[in-house]
């Protein structure tokens, strides 16, 4: 007599999210799915997220991605993320449009150090503009991230609430096409 055959769950898909030059609102969205994140986790293995301590980018079926390219750090942690990610999803204005780290784009990257670290009132003598290897070179302007790598789909908002994170996420993990019906879609 053979041992019956145990049937085995479906493989979960892994999720990951990283923040780039942002607020991490969107992260907070995320998160406030609230009880709900019980139901995502049957569904979904959580990898670098909020919700883990991993800081290494490992392989991931969805990849949730919040925050512009403000520095040559941003690049490399979206272009490294990408290339981990099976899907990903441009999460929120700074994502998409560059949002509100992108009000800087009209003023000149130089001249603001100077102004901030240099010529600001109350600085200390011989005040200067941080030089260390250490710091990401900031880029001259700030870019959404579909300007750099290919963004599969675009989950918009300033944040996006939780119910527009929950109906997306739902709709992804159930093979269709996200949709956001009327009022899912919001800036604060």
């Amino acid at each position: 007599m053979t041992p019956a055959a145990v049937p085995h769950a479906p493989r979960k898909l892994k999720l990951a999210t990283v923040s780039l030059a942002g607020c991490f609102g969107c992260h907070m969205s995320l998160l406030d799915i609230d009880e709900r994140l019980l139901e995502l986790v049957e569904k979904v293995e959580f990898d670098r997220s909020p919700l883990t301590d991993i800081k290494q980018i490992g392989r991931c079926d969805i990849g949730l991605i919040e925050g512009g390219l403000c520095n040559a750090e941003n690049v490399h942690v979206l272009r490294e993320f990408r290339a981990h990610c099976k899907t990903l999803v441009a999460v929120g204005a700074c994502a998409i449009t560059g949002g509100l780290p992108a009000q800087r784009n009209h003023l000149d990257v130089g001249r603001m150090l100077v102004d901030v670290y240099r010529q600001r009132p109350g600085l200390a003598p011989g005040a200067a503009v941080p030089d260390d290897p250490e710091l990401p070179l900031p880029l001259n302007k700030v870019h959404p991230i579909h300007e750099v790598v290919h963004v599969d789909y675009s989950l918009p908002g300033c944040p996006p609430s939780a119910e527009a994170f929950w109906q997306f996420l739902t709709d992804l993990l159930a093979g269709r096409t996200p949709h956001l019906g009327h009022g899912l879609i919001h800036y604060d």
